[in-house]
């Protein structure tokens, strides 16, 4: 078993009733609510959203009952047992704190906050809350990522010596999602003063987060250069200014001596939604291509090594991080990735844009 994820059986068991509350009605909102409602026992019993019109649009086609306008609102009437926050990136930190405060059990979406101070204090307040919290990097639900993971922690490649990862989008080239000239989806994803991060907030997170959580180490230095390319006059459209990065490369090291190199594009043309993953150890290799949610794991292990031979290998199905945050409320057993991780994260994150500002500088984690 991957060294932090249950095994499949934990999606089962238990039925006891959770009530759920959605925070936040769109983009990756509809996701949640499928997910949540497909599992027996729970219940989308509320949703808040500051857009009336979306969020009744959102309760009509997922069946929930209640609607707020805020956090407090929803507080004030408390019938929910836990909360999915599904907010933009530079409001998960005031959204969540209040749930914490009251007790309630929070799955935040990816990064956990835009820095990592509001990060830490979110997985301090978790901590202290005594509640069960998770971050939704949604590449824990990759099979092979998680069977990849269990290969290295069971010693199969030796000790990891080198990684690649990569996480490539085109959505800046090919309108494959729609126009993103056009739909504030993705406009507020290229606007710093909406939030942004840039790729290297929105999927970066998951390059370092299943990069290192397959190599079974954390960073102990990283260095990065990121870049922001003309996509509009005055770069800007409407009110969003495009200044939030496009593209990033890092270079990190592992605490197990590790050396490696991540790197994200939304300039990517011909690559929809693709990670590539490769680890090399001292006994052999692994490697895990991904699209969309399809996934492959290949190894080259043993005497195929001196041949250079790379053959598939099977990676069982692994419970989602949906399944494992109800299955982890219904035990009272915590769950990860937690926002001590998303904390962990944000905190390379951050290191990574200042070395870009100081011309990719080496920075001590």
């Amino acid at each position: 078993m991957a060294p932090d994820q249950a095994p499949a059986s934990v999606a089962e068991g238990s039925e006891r009733p959770v009530r759920l509350l959605i925070v936040g009605t769109g983009g990756m909102a509809r996701q949640h609510a499928e997910k949540y409602a497909a599992i027996p026992g729970v219940s989308l019993v509320a949703g808040i959203d500051t857009n009336p019109e979306r969020l009744a649009a959102f309760q009509e086609a997922h069946g929930i009952p209640t609607g707020f306008a805020s956090v407090q609102d929803a507080l004030n009437w408390g019938e929910f047992d836990a909360v999915t926050n599904v907010t933009p990136d530079a409001v998960h930190y005031m959204t969540t704190l209040p749930f914490l405060s009251a007790g309630k059990h929070v799955m935040c979406e990816k990064p956990l906050a835009a820095n990592y101070a509001h990060a830490a204090e979110m997985a301090q307040a978790a901590s202290l809350a005594g509640v069960i919290n998770m971050v939704n990097l949604t590449y824990r639900n990759v099979p092979a990522i998680n069977e990849a993971a269990r290969l290295v922690a069971d010693g199969a490649i030796g000790e990891v010596r080198h990684f690649e990862a990569s996480y490539l989008q085109s959505w800046l080239t090919q309108p494959a999602w729609g126009e993103w000239s056009t739909s504030s989806t993705w406009l507020w994803r290229l606007s710093k003063g909406h939030g942004s991060m840039g790729v290297l907030g929105d999927v970066g997170v998951h390059i370092l987060d299943f990069a290192t959580y397959a190599a079974g180490s954390s960073p102990t230095n990283v260095s990065c250069r990121l870049a922001t390319f003309h996509k509009a006059p005055d770069d800007r459209i409407g009110e969003y200014m495009l200044d939030a990065n496009d593209s990033a490369v890092m270079h990190l090291r592992l605490s197990n001596g590790a050396t490696g190199v991540v790197h994200a594009s939304r300039f990517a043309s011909g690559h929809l939604n693709d990670l590539t993953l490769k680890l090399f150890g001292t006994k052999g290799g692994l490697e895990v291509q991904g699209s969309n949610e399809k996934s492959v794991l290949r190894g080259s292990l043993g005497e195929d090594m001196l041949t250079g031979t790379w053959r598939d290998l099977p990676a069982p199905a692994v419970p989602t991080n949906y399944q494992r945050f109800i299955a982890a409320i219904r035990a009272g057993t915590p769950v990860l990735p937690d926002f001590a991780r998303g904390a962990a994260l944000q905190k390379i994150l951050d290191l990574a844009v200042a070395s870009d500002e100081a011309r990719s500088l080496d920075m001590a984690v």
